[in-house]
């Protein structure tokens, strides 16, 4: 990963565009010494945002579990049925 400080992103910000969207690494803006923010490439984003999306729905189906909130694979057919019907 690429560190810049955020006068240099003020300076240089269309060559660190290019950098990030070609190599596809996120680069870290520091700020006062310290990390502020990272800059990644679009599509990487968007992958994230879609693993991020699954991995709540996975949490949220195994707090279903643990609440007891589940249906047999058989009653699940017949609501779906009922649904479809």
């Amino acid at each position: 990963m690429t560190i810049h400080l955020v006068t240099t992103l003020k300076r240089k910000a269309t060559q660190i565009l290019h950098e990030v969207n070609k190599t596809k690494t996120p680069i870290l803006i520091t700020e006062y010494g310290k990390p502020s923010a990272y800059i990644i490439d679009a599509q990487s984003f968007q992958e994230t945002q879609q693993k991020i999306a699954i991995l709540e729905g996975l949490a949220r189906g195994e707090q279903a579990i643990k609440g007891g909130r589940v249906t047999s694979h058989t009653d699940a057919m017949k609501m779906f049925k009922r649904w479809l019907d």
